[in-house]
């Protein structure tokens, strides 16, 4: 940054503070805005305390979202209770940190963010209805005192309503069932419930209406109904009720119904619970259930009992599957003699044995183990990993993140990730860099696509060396875009480390030198225009442009000016 452009950003933050004390919202806001569109968010951080101090809400909030952004919940959490009061933007982001944590009092907050006038905060506790089933509670209180143009209610308002019209229907065709006595129909009446996973995950207390549909079907008779609840039940994240789901399983069981075994095998799978998943397997595939069979097949394959393996799969042949890569994998098991560690699940007891000694990292490979190549869930994974990450293992910290990004649980997953690319997790400052780019924290991404780079991988170079040339420090890109240039001549990031790669050159007067991966880069450009947002003018406008730079190098090159 130049002397001239840190004098310009010295004076706006004076600026800024004196407006803040001043009572000067409007002008405040212009100017905390102007350090966010133009990436100095270093450079504003200590205006905005400075500002928020003085009791401008608009820098309390910015400066909330950028602590939260970097890490740091519990400043977050101050700076928006200290206007949350006053303010609406602070009162939404208070009531989303504490709803991120499971914290009740975030309703409290999405209130008065809505007394206050805040939208965002409405349509917030109409999720909180739902969430809690209900359900036509949410759409009524969201089309209260709603006004043409609070156009981003309707789409929630939509989505309560079709939810109830699903649930009507059901019921209206599980009673006709009931008139009927007809339990088959009793179990298709539910058909519309088997597609709701997603609104019982994210509004588990609609499953309280969904459950007393399942125990009226299966008062009929219909195990299917039995089974289905149990799914439905065991998918609950809010508390551990596996022991209400094996039971509904095993009364399915007893009435004769062979899904029911596959089933538990399923979620036996699921824990971990290899032994107990095989047994039911076994019930169910010697029944002929052509699905058991598949599973049991897999299972035995990735034990390395390939004679049992290859059996099941055959089996699953008779009943009409196709089945030849699975032999052909077998086949090729056989021949590859030794297992890899990692994928030896024999080891299994003995890691459990010494992980319930003490030993985290122990536990952090049977978690692993049974996860990547037992058919472990992610869900059921996270207590072996934890206690590694919390002992400060770097790969154990980043693989739990991911088990939480599977899971689809963005806080958990973040605070991982973080925490492992502090530890050094070169992969983990990735996707830090990453997670900072769709916050358009331009300098903290690339503070950690630098460090990510320090392993020598291509893509991070370009990524920090990107963001490096884009503000102007091309003599520091240099290096990061010719190693990313190198090593990526033939990976799809490569065309983008071309561009960047030519115009650094070129600025630093190595015109001749630009002109081949600018050409490289001019030609293919659309490639990389693909990649990104076509509605993100922020974005596009910070973009190099290939062809422009290369007929600058041309040029300059034909000159002899390089």
């Amino acid at each position: 940054m130049t002397q001239d452009s840190t004098h310009g950003l010295q004076s706006k933050g004076e600026e800024l503070v004196a407006a803040a004390h001043a009572g000067d919202r409007e002008t405040a806001r212009r100017l905390t805005s102007a350090f966010v569109f133009g990436g100095h968010i270093d450079e504003g951080i200590p205006y905005w305390e400075r500002a928020a101090a003085a009791g401008d809400a608009f820098s309390a909030f910015t400066l909330a979202r950028y602590r939260k952004i970097r890490g740091d919940r519990t400043a977050a959490e101050r700076l928006y209770r200290g206007a949350a009061e006053t303010d609406a933007g602070c009162a939404y982001g208070l009531g989303v940190l504490l709803k991120e944590n499971a914290d009740p009092e975030a309703a409290r907050w999405f209130r008065r963010g809505w007394e206050l006038g805040g939208l965002d905060c409405k349509i917030e506790l109409g999720k909180l209805l739902a969430y809690e089933g209900r359900l036509d509670e949410a759409p009524k209180f969201l089309m209260s005192d709603v006004d043409l143009g609070d156009i981003a209610v309707f789409r929630w308002v939509e989505l309560f309503e079709g939810i109830r019209d699903d649930f009507d229907l059901v019921a209206a065709d599980l009673a006709a069932a009931e008139e009927e006595g007809d339990p088959e129909a009793a179990a298709d009446a539910l058909y519309p419930l088997s597609e709701m996973e997603n609104h019982f995950r994210d509004y588990p207390g609609l499953l309280d209406e969904a459950e007393g549909y399942y125990r009226r079907a299966a008062a009929l008779g219909s195990a299917t109904a039995l089974v289905n609840h149990a799914i439905r039940v065991e998918e609950v994240r809010t508390r551990d009720r596996w022991p209400e789901a094996r039971e509904l399983l095993l009364r399915a069981h007893e009435r004769g119904y062979a899904g029911a075994a596959y089933v538990l095998g399923v979620l036996h799978e699921q824990r971990g619970d290899l032994a107990e998943a095989e047994r039911w397997y076994t019930d169910a595939a010697t029944a002929g259930h052509m699905s058991a069979q598949w599973n049991l097949g897999n299972l035995c394959r990735r034990q390395r009992r390939l004679d049992e393996a290859e059996l099941w799969f055959r089996k699953a042949e008779e009943n009409g599957d196709d089945v030849a890569d699975q032999l052909a994998s077998v086949t090729r098991l056989r021949e590859e003699g030794d297992v890899p560690p990692d994928r030896d699940l024999r080891r299994l007891p003995e890691l459990r044995e010494r992980a319930e000694a003490g030993d985290v990292r122990a536990g952090y490979a049977y978690g692993r183990m049974l996860h990547d190549w037992g058919g472990a869930s992610a869900r059921h994974m996270t207590a072996w990993f934890r206690p590694a990450a919390e002992a400060g293992d770097a790969e154990a910290a980043f693989e739990l993140g991911e088990l939480h990004k599977e899971l689809r649980e963005p806080e958990a997953r973040d605070f991982w990730h973080r925490r492992a690319a502090e530890l050094g997790h070169h992969e983990a400052c990735y996707v830090m860099g990453l997670l900072s780019d769709h916050h358009k924290d331009w300098q903290e991404s690339e503070r950690w696509y630098l460090r990510s780079a320090e392993n020598g991988g291509g893509l991070a170079s370009m990524f920090a060396g990107k963001l490096k040339a884009q503000r102007g420090a091309y003599a520091e890109a240099e290096p990061l875009l010719r190693q990313a240039w190198e090593k990526g001549r033939e990976r799809p990031y490569g065309v983008e480390a071309a561009g960047y790669y030519g115009m650094v050159l070129h600025r630093l007067g190595r015109s001749a030198e630009a002109v081949p991966p600018l050409r490289t880069a001019a030609e293919r450009w659309p490639e990389v225009r693909r990649r990104y947002d076509p509605d993100d003018l922020e974005l596009l406008t910070r973009m190099v442009d290939p062809a422009k730079e290369l007929a600058e190098a041309e040029a300059a090159s034909a000159a002899g000016t390089a």
